[in-house]
């Protein structure tokens, strides 16, 4: 089981979108795909046609035992999509926040709730949405990675928050023993023709070199895919969009 947190300290990026699509690529690549939403606005659950609810609540309070464990299973839904499941979130999720700072939380609580997962049937892939706030449920789900990607708009300032998610890893491999990696800046809502758009890719590729993966373009068609209740593979599959996203996919699927 490998643990990816989608994750930057500025919204509106790209990262439910994602998220999203990242996970149902993999699962139609025959990966058995859990998506987490940690975010209180709920996004991938309204995304994928699910209403929302305190699941995501629930596994970052609760213990590890073998009655909360079954509890939590519990709010495993499926998405109508093979191999793609989730765990739903709510605005119950900002009071999950709340209760990880005043209780000064360990720092592997999200890493130790998702491990009750790893086991015979449970999935290959566990990716985690996040909300863009500092410290709490975000950088238990940052230490819990074994891979990060940091969608990034190109737009002015997407530098200053990128840099901002590299000190907080490696702040937390120096000090907190996290043994994940990056697995890339995933620039997104890119437009060719844009001048901002070019120089902000061309300031993260000089910031970030290798590590800047190829950019996700802005594509109505991804825009309308919440509305519909739908990934771009069951939107536009053979869209750019479609094969960005697929491409991404690859990428994870070599780690």
């Amino acid at each position: 089981m490998k643990i990816i947190t989608v994750c930057n300290l500025k919204g509106g990026v790209g990262k439910t979108t994602t998220v999203i699509n990242l996970g149902h690529e993999l699962a139609r690549r025959g990966k058995d795909v859990l998506l987490v939403d940690f975010d209180p606005q709920a996004h991938t659950g309204t995304a994928l046609g699910l209403r929302s609810e305190p699941g995501a609540f629930y596994l970052s309070t609760m213990g590890t035992g073998q009655a909360e464990t079954t509890f939590i299973k519990q709010f495993v839904r499926q998405t109508g999509r093979e191999r793609l499941s989730l765990i739903l979130g709510d605005l119950t999720t900002n009071a999950a926040q709340i209760m990880v700072q005043a209780q000064n939380a360990p720092m592997n609580i999200i890493r130790a709730a998702l491990e009750r997962f790893r086991c015979s049937g449970g999935p290959d892939y566990v990716i985690m949405d996040t909300a863009p706030s500092v410290g709490g449920i975000l950088e238990r789900a940052v230490w819990a990675a074994d891979l990060v990607i940091v969608p990034s708009s190109c737009e002015y300032l997407s530098t200053n928050s990128v840099r901002k998610m590299m000190e907080m890893m490696a702040t937390m491999a120096r000090d907190k023993a996290w043994n994940g990696a990056l697995l890339g800046v995933l620039p997104t809502m890119y437009h060719d023709q844009i001048r901002e758009h070019r120089a902000a890719l061309d300031d993260l590729r000089k910031v970030f070199g290798e590590r800047v993966l190829p950019p996700i373009h802005r594509a109505a068609v991804l825009a309308e895919c919440p509305g519909e209740s739908k990934t771009i593979f069951e939107k536009a599959p053979d869209s750019r969009s479609a094969a960005e996203y697929s491409a991404l996919c690859k990428l994870v699927l070599r780690y």
